[in-house]
């Protein structure tokens, strides 16, 4: 059995195959309200159609200043429930898995009237400068995060997973060129992300694993290494993380202090880093739209599920596609079956 199509069990996710659909913002939402609608249901459970093992749906906001546009997905309502549900239910009628990505854009929120941050750095000369949050404000946004995960259960989900990387506001407050805070937030870089998962962990039931991303390197001047990101996630299993995807830079402008790769796998050696490093299940993404090479960076150990973004952009049957290609053999839906 090539590794591409093989079960993946960890708690009570239980997934068909080891294809990941990774969070990427489509923002199209057309009311502003936060609410997925039927451009996300389409392009979601398309990609349970097209055979992917889980689904994770793109960034989520916690609260409407957390969004990087006012076009952007949200669960700080119960009323956004109902329009989740509606795609966890119809994704699973076709094999998939479904979990959501809960955020908070941060200094990144290009909407917001005076975005939010641990201290008052912009992101660059485009962007907006931000207002430091009070220490009651990060305590809040806490409960802000606690409660989305909350909503995202009420849907359905499989899975949940927080975003703390790619420069957004977990990223802001764990990494020391955006966070320059006096109190037990500036004291204590990880803070902010423990306490985040462990309220999102208290409203998740037992058997359900809580997926973090994380940027393992920075690509700007004075930017975190793998040894540093490394020791993150070892603070954040602690705290509850069951899962880590692995993906990198995000924090300020490319270019100042390196630059990340574009060739396909670039990314795969931190995965299989930090997987070695904390034991732990990882996902890796990044140019892994060739099906041999995702085939391969299962089996050589590096990650444990791969995400193809891009990949499943251009084509919604990707999954399938690749099973067929690394083993010859693939189970379609029946609408389909005699075109295989």
């Amino acid at each position: 059995m090539a590794l591409l199509s093989a079960p993946f069990q960890w708690k009570g996710l239980a997934l068909k195959n080891r294809v990941v659909m990774p969070p990427m913002c489509q923002y199209s939402v057309e009311a502003k309200d936060g609410k997925p609608n039927d451009w996300h249901f389409v392009h979601y459970v398309s990609r349970a159609v097209g055979g992917a093992g889980l689904i994770i749906m793109e960034m989520t906001d916690v609260e409407p200043d957390g969004r990087i546009s006012d076009y952007d997905l949200g669960l700080w309502s119960d009323e956004q429930i109902p329009a989740f549900a509606r795609i966890v239910s119809k994704v699973h009628e076709y094999g998939a898995k479904i979990g959501v990505q809960i955020a908070h854009a941060g200094r990144k929120a290009e909407d917001a009237e005076v975005p939010v941050a641990p201290s008052a750095i912009a992101f660059s000369e485009k962007y907006k400068t931000p207002r430091a949050l009070t220490t009651e404000e990060v305590q809040a946004m806490v409960v802000k995060f606690r409660e989305a995960a909350r909503r995202a259960v009420e849907a359905g989900m499989d899975t949940i997973e927080i975003h703390g990387a790619h420069g957004y506001l977990i990223h802001q407050f764990h990494s020391p060129l955006t966070n320059k805070r006096d109190d037990q937030y500036g004291k204590d870089l990880a803070l902010f992300g423990v306490e985040v998962i462990k309220a999102v962990k208290s409203v998740m039931p037992e058997d359900m694993p809580l997926i973090m991303r994380i940027s393992a390197v920075e690509y700007v001047e004075g930017g975190y290494g793998l040894e540093y990101s490394t020791e993150l996630c070892r603070r954040y299993k602690e705290a509850g993380v069951d899962i880590f995807h692995i993906s990198s830079g995000g924090e300020g402008p490319i270019g100042s202090g390196g630059r990340p790769g574009i060739h396909p796998g670039y990314q795969v050696p931190m995965a299989r880093a930090i997987k070695q490093a904390l034991d732990v299940p990882v996902i890796a993404v990044g140019n892994l739209d060739n099906p041999l090479l995702a085939e391969a960076t299962l089996g050589n150990g590096d990650a444990d599920l791969v995400a193809v973004g891009r990949g499943m952009l251009r084509d919604p049957y990707w999954a399938l596609h690749a099973i067929r290609t690394v083993s010859g053999e693939v189970v379609p839906p029946k609408q389909y079956e005699r075109a295989f």
